[in-house]
């Protein structure tokens, strides 16, 4: 664990506040749900919540299928990091944070497929030069939970119609895996 060197104190409430600094270091917004966790030691830490973290086993199980069917590399996010993926050194992405980019699409709810190969500039996992051909957010009850991508490949640049429909219906499953 590492120490920030910040001190706050309870309010009369039994409140703290998370500084600005670490909630924005953290990608802590307004709302995230947040767990907490104690140990003998007397430390209390909290973590951000994420329900696909979860499921990070089922999402392995998930992305190797679309893998094998659809013939390109799949990661699998919850709302903040890579938590499964298939196709690619585990290495490569493994606890990746998401990108700008596939955080602004989650928000927006949004969709991403790839109209030409060869102007792809969609990057969904920091610090990796995979770019994607296709990208969707996982929303359950109204929440966005995560997204699921395709990546390019030696195979293919642009999304066909059967990986619109594969990552489409994986995230609509992954979603009421949540549920």
């Amino acid at each position: 664990m590492k120490a920030t060197g910040i001190v706050r104190r309870i309010d009369d409430l039994g409140r703290i506040v998370i500084p600005k600094e670490i909630r924005r270091t953290m990608r802590i917004r307004v709302g995230d749900p947040l767990e907490i966790y104690t140990n003998s030691e007397g430390e209390v830490i909290f973590k951000k919540y994420s329900a696909m973290s979860e499921l990070s086993e089922n999402a392995a199980h998930v992305a190797e299928v679309m893998f094998k069917t659809a013939g390109c590399p799949v990661v699998i996010f919850d709302k903040d990091h890579v938590i499964a993926s298939s196709g690619v050194p585990k290495r490569e992405f493994a606890e990746r944070r998401v990108t700008s980019q596939l955080e602004e699409l989650m928000d927006n709810r949004g969709q991403y497929f790839c109209p030409d190969g060869r102007n792809n500039n969609f990057y969904p996992a920091e610090g990796v030069e995979r770019t994607a051909i296709a990208a969707v957010p996982i929303i359950t009850a109204g929440d966005v939970s995560g997204a699921v991508a395709f990546l390019t490949s030696e195979k293919g640049t642009e999304a066909t119609d059967l990986q619109k429909s594969l990552i489409t219906a994986s995230a609509q499953f992954l979603a009421k895996q949540i549920e």
